[in-house]
Order: structure tokens, then C-alpha cells, then sequence
């Protein structure tokens, strides 16, 4: 096992940066997830750890090891791949064992290893079969099994779980995870699924455009989000944003979003009338509290939530509920933000106001 550090990383194809100076540090037996939409660096970003991509600038640090200039198979990493990258000519078991064969170990020594992560990935009854007799999920374990038996120092997974299907995903999600538990090796999983990210990770790295936006565990990304593009990105449904101008009244501060349309704003020094944006999650807005009127606009039943789509001073806001309402559209409601369980971001920066 290893940690892994990057610093000032920076990636440029041509005359485009596509990363620009990167520090991430991650703890020797961690589980870390890089998120963010598509294009943002961080499949790029990954490459480069494994040296499937040369750095333009900076440091990568494997353990005690600069790493810039050393060939993949020396990193002493092992990465699963989205697309699986099995050879279809191979049984199972030879396609576990094939760097094991590379690296001329002894036949004994190779069927020790793959029997164990057999095991542990319940693959045991499969190792004579070929890949296109298995499941996109026994592919996928097949995969993994492939990176165990090498027993490296990182393990790298880009976007591993994305051509399995929904029920199949979150099962593979419980198996990485627990996976990882059992072996405690320092891990890097790629994704852009914010939900995989919050269930799987030790510690988020949110990318955008190339930068980091924030690092945090999953509740921290989630309860303090430092600016607007995090705010938005981490959670489900998404976090509301309702632009406005600060204001004081009776009961304290608030954000007036119209004429006489004012949400409860959290404790700020920012003086009346700045224009801010105030962020509320659905699941924050009390529904049937009397402060803001909204006209509902569609009502979505998920069984254990209601998720009441609304149109609140013009704009369109999400309030999810435990409650089972019979609301439809049109009907008028009534929404409160929770006091202290809304946010204040800079129009724009973005940044978060304190």
C-alpha cells in the first residue's frame, strides 16, 4: 500500500490545458473518488497517475517515488477499466493470471493467487468459463480479479460501473466498497455519478473545467459546499438556487426574491440590498409552512419521498417530502427553507458567503 500525491499537475494537448496545477494528497489505505461531469480533467488526471499519460508539469509522488518518467508497469498499480478489457479468447482464470504468466511466476504461486481473489469475488465456479459466457457483473468482478492478483501499492478504477445496468450498479457499488475494506489498498476511482461518489468514498475530489473545486468526505462536500458549482453538483435531487437581494425584517434575515415574495436567509455580515443567490436543498423547504406561495407544477411519488416540482416567484424549485401529498398541478403551496439550512453564494464568483 501507498499514498499518493500530486502537485501543481498540469496537462496541455497542444495548445490546450486541460488540467491546471492539481494538489491532491491522498492517505496511504484511502478511498478516493474524482467527480465530476464529463470533460472536467478527471479521466485525464487518472491517466496520468497510471502513465498511460505523460504530465506537462508538476510531481506525481507514488509512496516515497517521483513517478513523472516511470513506465506503467513499473508504478506498481493495477486499474480496472469501464469497458472491462478482457481478452475474449481466455478463460477466466487465464485472464486473471495473465500478468502473473508475464512476470513468469510458477503455475502453483499463479493458482494460489487467482483461487484467493476468486474467493473473495465469488467468481470461483467460473474460472473455466469465457467472458462471453458471464454477466456484464461477473465481467466487471473478472476485472477486478485481474488487479488483485497483482497485489499493488494503488488501485486505480475509471469509471468501472457505467455500462452496467441501474439495480446492477448499485450492487457492484456495495462489492467495490466492500472490496476495498477487506484489502484496505489505497484506491482512485473515477467517476461522474455524484451518487457513487458520496456511497463509495473516503475522501471527493469535485472537478471542473481542469481545477479542483473542493476536497472533503461526502458530508462535508454535502454540508458545506464552498461555492456554487460543488453546491449544485453534490446531492439529489439538486440543491434549488434563487437569485435576490438581502434584507431585514421582523423576524430576521432574509432574501427578497420579488415584491413580497422574502425566504428566511442564514445569519450573514453582508449589508442589505447585495445581490446574492440563496441555495436551499429539496429536502430543506417545509412544505405546508406558511412563508412563500408556489404553484405546483408536477408531483413525482418515488415511494419512500414525494418530490414536488413548483414554480416559486417565476422560477422553478424542487421540495422533496417523507409525506405522501396529493397535490396537482396548479395547485398553490406553501414552502419555508429549514432556518439555518440554507446558503448564501456571490452571484458572481460563485464563491460561498460566510
Amino acid at each position: 500500500m501507498a499514498s499518493v500525491a500530486l502537485k501543481q499537475v498540469r496537462k496541455i494537448f497542444g495548445s490546450t490545458e486541460v488540467i491546471h496545477g492539481v494538489d491532491v494528497s491522498i492517505a496511504d489505505g484511502e478511498f478516493v473518488v474524482l467527480v465530476g461531469p464529463s470533460g472536467c480533467g478527471k479521466s485525464t488526471l487518472l491517466r496520468m497517475i497510471a502513465g498511460l499519460e505523460e504530465i506537462t508539469a508538476g510531481e506525481i509522488r507514488i509512496a516515497d517515488r517521483v513517478v513523472n518518467t516511470i513506465p506503467p508497469k513499473q508504478r506498481d498499480i493495477a486499474m480496472v477499466f469501464q469497458n472491462y478489457a478482457l481478452y475474449p479468447h481466455m478463460t477466466v482464470f487465464d485472464n486473471m493470471a495473465f500478468s502473473m504468466k508475464l512476470a513468469g511466476r510458477s503455475r502453483q504461486e499463479m493458482e494460489q493467487q487467482v483461487d484467493r481473489a476468486a474467493k473473495i469475488l465469488g467468481l470461483t465456479e467460473y474460472l473455466e468459463r469465457y467472458p462471453r459466457q458471464l454477466s456484464g457483473g461477473q465481467r466487471q468482478r473478472v476485472a477486478m480479479g485481474r488487479a488483485i492478483v497483482r497485489d499493488p501499492q494503488v488501485f486505480l478504477f475509471d469509471e468501472p460501473l457505467s455500462n452496467l445496468d441501474a439495480k446492477l450498479r448499485v450492487q457492484m457499488r456495495t462489492e467495490i466498497k466492500e472490496l476495498h475494506q477487506r484489502l484496505q489498498t489505497t484506491s482512485i476511482y473515477v467517476t461522474h455519478d455524484q451518487i457513487e461518489a458520496m456511497t463509495m468514498a473516503d475522501k471527493i475530489v469535485v472537478m471542473n473545467g481542469g481545477r479542483v473545486e473542493q476536497i472533503g468526505s461526502p458530508l462535508e462536500l454535502y454540508d458545506d459546499p464552498a461555492n456554487l458549482f460543488v453546491a449544485g453538483f453534490i446531492g439529489s435531487p439538486a440543491m434549488n438556487f434563487l437569485k435576490g437581494r438581502l434584507t431585514t425584517n421582523g423576524v430576521g434575515r432574509g432574501v427578497e426574491i420579488e415584491a413580497g415574495c422574502v425566504l428566511p436567509a442564514p445569519d450573514t455580515r453582508e449589508p442589505d440590498g447585495r445581490e446574492v443567490v440563496v441555495g436551499v436543498r429539496p429536502e430543506h423547504f417545509g412544505i405546508g409552512e406558511p412563508c412563500v406561495q408556489a404553484e405546483v407544477v408536477v408531483v413525482e411519488p418515488t415511494g419512500a419521498d414525494t418530490q414536488v416540482y413548483c414554480r416559486l416567484a417565476g422560477r422553478e424549485v424542487t421540495a422533496v417530502s417523507r409525506e405522501r401529498h396529493t397535490f396537482r398541478p396548479g395547485d398553490r403551496i406553501q414552502l419555508k427553507p429549514q432556518r439555518g439550512k440554507s446558503y448564501l453564494f456571490d452571484p458572481a464568483s460563485g464563491g460561498r458567503l460566510q
